[in-house]
């Protein structure tokens, strides 16, 4: 089975705005990111009032950076 070219990934795989719309309203859209914008998710739906994109990444880092602070930087031991 061969790879999918760009086109079709997009095509297949893609939250397009179409796509979004059927959604229901209480749904929000989340990327931990990188995030490819109009492959994975069109720029339309990635920058809508349902995304939460920017605060997951956001987030995200904050949670990994506690994380390696307290594995590898607190100095206190690890239970």
């Amino acid at each position: 089975m061969a790879f999918p070219s760009l086109r079709e990934y997009v095509s297949r795989y893609g939250l397009t705005n179409d796509r979004a719309t059927r959604l229901g309203p209480e749904v929000l859209i989340m990327h931990p990111g990188p995030m490819n914008r109009g492959v994975e998710i069109s720029p339309e739906v990635a920058e809508s009032d349902a995304s939460i994109i920017t605060e997951q990444v956001e987030n995200g880092v904050a949670v990994r950076m506690a994380v390696l602070y307290l594995l590898l930087g607190s100095g206190a031991p690890v239970a």
